[in-house]
C-alpha cells in the first residue's frame, strides 16, 4: 500500500508561511542548500507517526475560496482543535470550516494559511459522539 512521505506547501512569502506554522504548530524549518529556494520542514520527532514537507516559493497564482486548488489537502493532528483554529486567526490565517465533531474520530475543522493553501486540523478522540 502506498503512503503519503511528504508534503509540499506553496507561499507567496515563504518567511511568512514558515512564522505562521512555527507559531501555530511549532515546526521547525531548515534552508536546503540546493539550486532553488526550498526549506525542509520538521513537524516533530522522526521516531513517532506524522511526515515531515517542504516549502517553496509559489509557482502559480495562490487558490482562492473560489478556484479549486491543484494540492493536496493535509490533516494535522492536534490536541486541542479550538485552541489551534483561534491560533491560526491569531497569526494571520483563516477558518473555512468551523471544528464539527465526528462521531468516534474526533474534531474536525479547516484553516487557510497566510498563503491561501488549505489545510485540516484533526483533534482525534475514538469516544466522540
Amino acid at each position: 500500500m502506498a503512503r503519503v512521505v511528504h508534503f509540499d506547501i506553496g507561499a507567496d512569502d515563504p518567511e511568512r508561511a514558515i512564522s505562521f506554522y512555527s507559531e501555530v504548530f511549532g515546526w521547525e524549518f531548515e534552508k536546503w542548500d540546493g539550486p532553488m529556494d526550498y526549506w525542509l520542514v520538521m513537524t516533530g520527532d522522526p521516531n513517532t507517526p506524522g511526515i515531515d514537507g517542504g516549502l517553496a516559493p509559489r509557482d502559480g497564482p495562490a487558490p482562492d475560496d473560489d478556484t479549486p486548488t491543484a494540492t493536496y489537502t493535509c490533516t494535522i493532528d492536534v490536541n486541542d482543535v479550538d485552541s489551534v483554529v483561534e491560533s491560526v486567526t491569531e497569526h494571520g490565517g483563516r477558518v473555512a470550516d468551523d471544528p464539527q465533531t465526528i462521531p468516534g474520530v474526533g474534531r474536525l475543522a479547516y484553516c487557510y494559511d497566510t498563503e491561501g493553501n488549505r489545510f485540516g486540523v484533526m483533534e482525534s478522540d475514538e469516544t466522540a459522539v
